[in-house]
């Protein structure tokens, strides 16, 4: 029975537990590398190992098109004609786009591989795989890897507020609060109440 496969999977692979899911995974990753691996037996003997060499591959070709497209106007600005360098500019954004979603399939195609079975998530949430054994860590092995544009953006950072003071009043309605828990407190008897003072007597009004 054909298993779920996540968004990203490519095409013409057969989903993972087909019969012939191993032998279309292999020819596509083929096609992925270039053309002189297709010399090497092993690796087509060895899938997994095909697929990690796709993988490191498709991260190189990534790193370069990022590279390029950062470097592209202080090496081509004063090379090339008006408005071909913003055409070169787009021929690295469309291309690195193109890289960043095959490594996304190669990721894929690894993981399924290596036995990790993809479940469908709730509308909203991202794909997990999870291997038949168990999950894999959160160090970002076997993990969905996430896709970037050539364009590197900075991680978001964890928004954290400055530090909250209490205020005079608040602090002062704490120092209450724990003053009354200490009296009510088993174990600990609370003061005595001052006893009334007597009221001094008045000499009758003679007559």
């Amino acid at each position: 029975m054909a298993e779920y496969v996540p968004p990203g999977w490519p095409t013409g692979v057969h989903p993972p537990g087909s019969e012939e899911f191993e032998q279309t995974a292999v020819g596509w990753l083929l096609d992925v590398v270039p053309p002189d691996y297709r010399l090497h037996g092993v690796l087509r003997r060895h899938p997994v190992a095909l697929a990690l060499l796709a993988r490191h591959h498709l991260a190189a070709c990534v790193a370069g098109a990022r590279e390029g497209y950062r470097t592209a106007r202080a090496e081509l600005g004063d090379r090339l004609p008006p408005g071909s360098l913003d055409a070169v500019l787009d021929a690295y954004r469309t291309e690195g786009t193109r890289l960043v979603e095959t490594a996304r399939a190669v990721d894929l195609v690894g993981r399924a591989l290596r036995g990790e079975v993809f479940t469908p998530q709730l509308a909203g949430t991202q794909d997990k795989g999870r291997s038949p054994a168990s999950k894999r860590g959160p160090d970002g092995r076997g993990a969905k890897q996430q896709a970037d544009s050539p364009r590197e953006t900075a991680p978001a950072k964890e928004a954290v507020g400055p530090r909250q003071t209490p205020s005079a009043k608040q602090a002062a309605g704490s120092r209450k609060a724990a003053s009354a828990k200490r009296v009510d407190s088993p174990g600990e008897a609370a003061p005595a109440k001052p006893a009334p003072r007597a009221r001094k007597a008045t000499p009758a009004k003679q007559r």
